[in-house]
């Protein structure tokens, strides 16, 4: 059979024909080559014609395809302007658009596809069109397909290969015929050197480049088997109904510029609870939900919900503590079909005061149905962003990311009344030592509508199980010193204090001790013992000092002198002594060299050890980490709570993963007897918040007992009673 054989229309429209099935596949059964141009690449997209492909394959036939990346004016402007390399964006525009398979359908056709790149019989190359001025995107829409009589095809239109245009868009496409003779022929002809110039790579104002290795081998993640099986390309999908209408939008793939959930993204039932409960709390709530499992999806999620239930226009606010915390959340904003303002003073948008005010003057005025903007926590409560988004707050909901930040006195006085739609997310809103600040968050956020703990994660596999080994070590004579005197003076100040709120020059003594704690000098000595064990493993987070109490004031660009000094040491001499491949990863370092430290201690060659400070509390995801030395001594719950996420993220390979903790006694337990009991017992407060955290730890871990059997020596030396309570145990 050739394509004389063929019934073919002058046009197709997808409104009243089925394109796929009445031109796509019975053509390309029956072809030998097929050439496609298209305005953007996804890896959806082929996979709707892979029936028909695979005829093509079988009559030994090759694909070349022509695609263009997606990119956005900030990607232009950032190109032109050279503030990232033309390549590099390129290569994450295509990572962007290779999406995880949804079900058995999808990954079977996918694997296929992946089969014939690894074969040479699919063949991608990247256009963009560009000159000395300017560079723009390759939208051409041409295709050409060839039989073995020599018969070709030529069509044009504003069809793309993709889901959304093959499923739901209103397209059309114009076919022209080479053996019709005439302008047909003519038109023929005209597009096949058209297309040839651009494959070869000289069509003027045009840069054609080869598929980007990195999108190749993420593409090649989701390979399946090595072998070319065209029953996986003709394996049968669910019938879906096209002509259905009252969809909820939030569960369909995302073909407009609206919030929604992204076809390929899975919502569990504990976060559709989580967003129903919401829902029916008027949308005001918390989701408490442990590190790994998902927040930021949920809040997303319930964002496209409320958008879709309000049916009105809808002011967007997501409020992250850092910088960091917002790039992330930006990719995962844009997936969910919306377009952010990035506000804070590093943003990557040109003048992004003048897109917000706009962005809300639009909604205010009824141009657009919604906004969205993100924003750090010092840009949110600025004056300017204040007074620039006063006049949307009543169409506005509030979503504030490590929520128990915003209890603090200088943050909470902007959570707004007048905002009626409100989320919280965090694993720990209830802010240690702070009560008031605890009630604020309570009042204004209301009910918890999910409470997800770690155990429910572990024991659901969201999470993977761990091991727990406590290190205890002791303080040095003049660390001990140093701490008996801090604690006396800590005793003094309190007393004169109203209602137990400790004044600012009691945190300041509070603040001195626990730093006193986090840089006990015996920690790098038992860690430098401990990780002569592990001198051949990768994938090893080693956690340095940050205090208990820093919270409100830590200013991550500007970390004291004490933890730098300890990250400095620990660094040189991991790298020095024990000749590991070590790396820094804290705030010091920039974004993209974060990035490239992440990309190299996941690959385990080049980089074996991170050693950081702080900015893995919150926001940093490397799920790759499978050991953990926490230096720290963290008494704050939310501190060793977020850190023991962290390091429980699920990640190929990792079965397990291992937490050590440098249990501080601030006495050596094998001689405590030797020391008087005002000593002791200046001793057991600190001993005491100790336990505490090693049986948070202990309760979860795969040996439990272990912990138990140091407990119990700390409990038994100290001559603790943990049912007695007196003033200095909280400080």
């Amino acid at each position: 059979m050739n394509f004389t054989d063929i019934e073919i229309k002058e046009e197709y429209r997808s409104l009243q024909d089925d394109i796929v099935g009445e031109f796509y596949t019975p053509l390309l059964r029956c072809a030998k080559k097929y050439q496609r141009a298209v305005g953007f690449f996804s890896s959806s997209a082929l996979i709707e014609i892979s029936d028909g492909i695979s005829g093509l394959v079988k009559n030994g036939g090759t694909i070349e395809l022509v695609a263009s990346p997606k990119l956005s004016e900030d990607d232009v402007a950032a190109i032109e302007t050279g503030m990232k390399l033309r390549d590099e964006v390129i290569k994450e525009r295509l990572l962007e658009a290779i999406t995880v398979p949804q079900g058995s359908f999808e990954e079977r056709r996918l694997n296929y596809l992946i089969n014939l790149i690894a074969a040479g019989i699919l063949e991608i190359k990247i256009a963009v069109l560009e000159d000395s001025n300017h560079i723009g995107m390759y939208h051409e829409k041409v295709g050409l397909i060839y039989d073995e009589e020599g018969n070709i095809i030529a069509f044009s239109g504003s069809m793309n290969e993709s889901v959304t245009a093959f499923m739901h868009n209103c397209e059309s496409i114009d076919v022209f015929k080479s053996w019709e003779g005439g302008s047909d022929a003519r038109r023929v002809m005209n597009k096949q050197l058209s297309f040839n110039a651009i494959w070869e790579n000289y069509e003027p104002r045009m840069t054609v480049m080869d598929f980007p290795k990195a999108a190749k081998e993420r593409l090649f993640e989701y390979r399946k088997s090595n072998t070319i099986d065209h029953e996986d390309a003709e394996v049968e999908q669910q019938v879906i109904d096209k002509k259905k209408d009252s969809v909820d939008p939030a569960k369909e793939e995302i073909t407009k510029d609206e919030p929604a959930v992204p076809k390929w993204v899975k919502i569990r039932k504990y976060q559709e609870d989580a967003i129903n409960n919401w829902a029916a709390n008027n949308f005001v709530g918390i989701f408490d939900m442990a590190t790994g499992t998902g927040k930021t999806y949920t809040g997303l999620a319930a964002i496209a919900r409320l958008f879709f239930e309000r049916k009105a226009p809808l002011a967007i606010f997501i409020v992250c503590p850092y910088q960091h915390l917002v790039t992330q959340w930006v990719e995962d904003i844009n997936a969910f079909g919306m377009k952010p303002v990035i506000c804070h003073s590093a943003s990557s948008q040109k003048k992004w005061k003048s897109r917000l005010k706009d962005a809300c003057l639009s909604l205010e005025l009824g141009v657009s149905e919604y906004m969205c903007a993100i924003f750090t926590n010092d840009t949110y409560i600025s004056d300017f962003v204040q007074k620039t988004i006063a006049h949307v707050k009543s169409q506005a909901v509030l979503v504030v990311d490590e929520a128990h930040n915003f209890g603090a006195e200088k943050t909470s006085k902007y959570l707004d009344e007048i905002i009626p739609y409100r989320l919280a997310l965090s694993a720990t809103l209830e802010r240690h030592g702070d009560d008031a600040g605890t009630k604020k968050l309570f009042d204004y956020f209301g009910e918890k509508c999910i409470e997800y703990t770690l155990k429910e994660a572990i024991d659901n596999d969201m999470l993977v199980r761990y091991y727990y080994h406590p290190i205890l070590i002791s303080f040095k004579d003049e660390e001990l010193e140093s701490y008996l005197d801090l604690s006396k003076q800590i005793a003094k100040a309190m007393m004169s204090c109203k209602d137990n709120e400790p004044s600012d020059y009691a945190k300041m003594l509070l603040i001195k001790r626990a730093r006193l704690v986090a840089s006990a000098r015996e920690k790098v000595e038992q860690l430098i013992n401990e990780m002569k064990k592990h001198t051949k493993d990768n994938h090893i987070l080693v956690y340095c000092g940050a205090t208990t109490m820093r919270d409100i004031d830590y200013d991550e660009d500007k970390p004291p002198e004490e933890e730098k000094k300890q990250v400095d040491i620990v660094t040189k001499l991991l790298g020095n002594e024990l000749q590991m491949k070590v790396a820094k990863f804290t705030s010091e370092e920039n974004a993209e060299l974060r990035e490239k430290l992440k990309t190299e201690f996941d690959e385990g060659e080049s980089l074996q050890v991170l050693i950081a400070i702080r900015c893995l509390d919150e926001g940093v995801n490397i799920p790759s980490i499978d050991k953990a030395f926490i230096l720290a001594s963290s008494t704050n719950p939310k501190e060793y709570i977020q850190r023991r996420g962290r390091v429980l993220r699920k990640y190929k390979g990792k079965p397990h993963s291992d937490i050590y903790d440098f249990v501080v006694s601030p006495l050596p337990i094998d001689s405590i007897d030797a020391y008087d009991e005002e000593t002791i017992r200046l001793s057991q407060s600190l001993v005491k918040r100790e336990i505490v955290r090693m049986r948070d730890f202990a309760d979860l871990a795969e040996n439990t007992s272990v912990a138990d059997e140091y407990i119990y020596s700390l409990i038994e030396n100290y001559g603790i009673n943990l049912e007695e309570e007196d003033e200095t145990d909280e400080y």
